[in-house]
């Protein structure tokens, strides 16, 4: 895995602004500074104060992680062009987290919105998005020129998720080091489902990160099947 990676952003709330730095390890690890307060938390809608008792300085938290607030930040995105080979673009991210909805009831919001930048042009997904399978499958599927693909962990062809669900990110089994049985995975249960190879799984990882083991996801392959996912009829 290559080291880690600083991604600037912005941090937003009713009590002001500032421009932070987010660290992350491309795994369950992402560190920042905000106000003076260092949080940490495995994925962007669960960054906790490091010291576990609620910080001085003015912040809004559920269940001890950062809400009522506006994230930003920008990773590198490589992507590989038809004819040109591998290039560098940036993704910028924009994390919507609302208020406290009450006792029980999580957050009055989470929206997640993103923009592929390539060559001066900006490739936007328009609706919000409660994960970044989701958002990272509509901009491959329905933004991208034809001949750009993305070249990260969630189009990787070792990559996949628990039948159990995902969260917003981080969430994202990778295999390579059990290659030959993740081929064989064809569902869930079975000699040949995700099951049956999943305490086999090397670790897991942000989608937006990328190592030399990756190749390009081809047909409907492992349990999530294909990347960009097939869409309804």
């Amino acid at each position: 895995m290559s080291a880690v990676q600083f991604w600037p952003g912005r941090y937003t709330d009713r009590h002001g602004n500032e421009v932070v730095v987010f660290e992350s390890d491309g795994r369950e690890s992402i560190r920042t500074t905000i106000r003076g307060v260092r949080f940490e938390g495995d994925s962007m809608d669960d960054l906790g104060a490091l010291g576990g008792e609620p910080p001085e300085a003015p912040f809004t938290f559920f269940d001890g992680a950062l809400c009522a607030c506006l994230l930003e930040w920008e990773v590198p995105m490589p992507v590989t062009v038809e004819g040109q080979g591998v290039r560098t673009a940036a993704l910028d991210c924009a994390l919507w987290l609302g208020a406290p909805a009450g006792p029980g009831k999580g957050l009055e919001y989470e929206r997640l919105f993103t923009i592929l930048r390539l060559d001066g042009q900006e490739h936007l997904t328009t609706e919000d998005h409660g994960t970044f399978e989701e958002a990272l499958n509509d901009l491959q599927r329905w933004l991208l020129p034809a001949g750009v693909r993305l070249r990260a962990c969630v189009a990787c062809a070792w990559s996949d998720y628990s039948p159990a669900g995902n969260g917003l990110m981080a969430g994202l089994a990778c295999f390579r080091d059990a290659k030959d049985r993740y081929r064989q995975v064809d569902g869930k249960h079975g000699p040949t489902g995700i099951f049956a190879v999943w305490q086999e799984l090397t670790e897991f990882v942000q989608e937006t990160w990328l190592c030399g083991e990756f190749e390009h996801r081809a047909g409907d392959t492992g349990y999530r099947g294909s990347f960009p996912s097939r869409p309804l009829s």
